[in-house]
């Protein structure tokens, strides 16, 4: 078996094991997609093999913070990457690489790099796609089960204050993803 196979399975299960099954968003799923549109926006923005490399490994730890905190999961992620990822074979130069990635995730995102802004694109690339209500509907069953008290009206005031002040940072992105979030937006503006 490959390290990085390994290194996906060992992500799977850490994350399977601690993350608390009320996450309806935050889950394993979320990571393979988050996986799967990094090498998809990497493609497009033609990194190189080793940048490819640092993405996967960025995408796959980007979450696992999830194990022990909600908020602030990001620091979190850095600090399980920085805690076993020496034992998939990175460099403590690459693990500071692949950590500003993961940070670049947090929202609002700041991505300094075309790396952050891949994996920061990744991470919220369903905003721009026809599943952006069903996993906007997924986060907020999540979110209501961290605060009872958040409803769909308030939910739905959130979304738009935040797609207003959203943008995708690759070019790839910013052409193919963008119009579909507008559309999305435009569409959640017609309920107020």
């Amino acid at each position: 078996m490959d390290t990085e196979q390994q290194m996906m399975d060992f992500v799977k299960a850490l994350i399977n094991k601690s993350v608390a099954v009320t996450y309806a968003y935050h889950n394993f799923y979320h990571t393979v997609y988050v996986y799967n549109k990094t090498l998809e926006i990497a493609a497009h923005e033609k990194c190189s093999a080793a940048d490819i490399r640092l993405l996967k490994a960025a995408a796959l730890w980007h979450d696992t913070g999830y194990i022990n905190i909600y908020y602030g999961h990001e620091e979190e992620s850095c600090m399980q990457a920085k805690k076993y990822l020496p034992g998939f074979g990175f460099t403590a130069d690459e693990i500071y690489v692949i950590c500003g990635m993961i940070m670049a995730t947090k929202i609002p995102q700041t991505p300094h790099n075309l790396l952050e802004e891949i994996i920061a694109d990744a991470d919220l690339e369903y905003l721009g796609t026809v599943e952006a209500a069903t996993q906007a509907q997924q986060l907020f069953e999540e979110l209501k089960m961290l605060n009872p008290y958040l409803h769909e009206e308030l939910w739905n005031r959130t979304q738009i204050f935040f797609l207003d002040h959203h943008h995708f940072f690759t070019s790839y992105c910013k052409t193919h993803k963008e119009p579909a979030k507008l559309q999305y937006l435009n569409g959640l503006k017609l309920l107020f």
